[in-house]
């Protein structure tokens, strides 16, 4: 049997990184994919923290953002290149690479989406085929746009004999729900990363809390945990997603006048809103579930993992990577079967999990 090798590429919330891979979706295995290279590069300071102003309103935007689209179709085409050698496969070897490109708006409620990237650079340097712009499609009919990955997240890891949820812990944390011979549910559920990271870069000029070691130094703060439960985003009902646009410094700094409180215990209370919003999410609307695979960079962080196990108890919680998938390939994975998908004229979205009007092809295609 030939291969039918993919490749994905993701640059997440968190603002790390790009991570690339290489799968073959025909294994004799007999899963869903096998991964045959792997690559992550990491941000430069410089554009990490270009791509964290361009969060915001600022000057000369357009310009900007064109910049910064070129140098992340450079590390996007590098990062694949990587992949390729681990793979030992040539460019000819691939269908095609889904790039997903780095949110700097996600309104579906305004009806727009924004992944800042250049797929046309990225085609040219990398001499393959690019789908992109994977989220327009849905919310132009009526969707959220996200999350896309429960679909593939039922391809690879739904089971008949187990209710499984698969938790995706990057920048924003969203959940999927895989009940055996039922329909695919998930959504996000707030943030994940996002707010611890900005907050031990604040206080400790580091971009995150490796292991959540910081986090395990202080103590939750009801009061403050309370204020952040607060927001309407985690009681309103799915389909629903989100991103840095409303979880953001300026969110948490408006909710710490009158809180005494250490960094801290801010930042015990930070994993522990992850935590809460995450289990209370899968107690609401996947209550039968008996097994929960965590991924995304939060699988790390040994603090939340606890802080998990012991808000999903008695539910066995750990992570991708004990069901062979690393926790930093799922999302770059997800996005390789999209633009398989894609080439196949194949729908990507699930209208239950984004509320769009129907199933829609993903996916713009650049052609090599």
């Amino acid at each position: 049997m030939s291969r039918e090798c993919f490749a994905g590429v993701m640059s997440g919330t968190s603002l790390d990184g790009v991570d690339a891979i290489v799968a073959d979706f025909t294994p004799e295995s007999g899963k869903a994919c096998e991964t045959l290279g792997a690559a992550h590069i990491a941000y430069p300071a410089l554009l990490r923290d270009e791509l964290l102003a361009l969060q915001q309103p600022g000057n000369n935007e357009l310009a900007r953002a064109g910049a910064a689209a070129n140098m992340l179709a450079e590390l996007y085409s590098e990062a694949i290149a990587r992949a390729l050698a681990e793979a030992k496969v040539s460019p000819d070897d691939v269908k095609a690479a889904g790039v997903h490109g780095q949110t700097l708006r996600h309104r579906p409620d305004r009806g727009f989406t924004v992944q800042l990237n250049n797929p046309a650079r990225v085609a040219e340097k990398s001499r393959m085929v690019v789908v992109a712009d994977f989220r327009s499609r849905d919310v132009a009919a009526g969707g959220q746009g996200a999350p896309l990955v429960p679909a593939f997240h039922a391809a690879l890891f739904g089971r008949r004999d187990r209710h499984r949820v698969i938790v995706n812990v990057g920048g924003i944390a969203n959940i999927t729900d895989l009940a055996p011979g039922g329909v695919v549910h998930g959504f996000d559920t707030g943030p994940g990363n996002v707010l611890s990271d900005l907050w031990c870069a604040r206080n400790r000029g580091a971009t995150f809390d490796a292991q959540g070691a910081w986090a395990a130094t202080g103590k939750t703060n009801a009061a403050l945990l309370d204020k952040l439960l607060a927001d309407p985003y985690f009681s309103a009902p799915p389909p629903k997603s989100t991103h840095r646009d409303t979880f953001n410094l300026k969110w948490l700094e408006d909710r710490l006048p009158g809180i005494d409180a250490e960094a801290e215990d801010v930042q015990a209370t930070l994993v522990a809103l992850t935590a809460r919003t995450i289990a209370d999410a899968i107690r609401a609307y996947a209550p039968g579930s008996d097994e929960i695979l965590v991924c995304g960079g939060g699988a790390n962080n040994a603090t939340l993992m606890h802080a998990l196990a012991a808000a999903l108890a008695p539910r066995k919680v750990h992570s991708t990577g004990d069901d062979g998938v690393p926790v930093e390939q799922v999302e770059a994975l997800a996005f390789a079967w999209l633009a398989r998908e894609a080439l196949a004229g194949r729908a990507g979205n699930l209208p239950a999990v984004t509320g769009a009007k129907g199933k829609r092809i993903l996916g713009a295609i650049y052609p090599k």
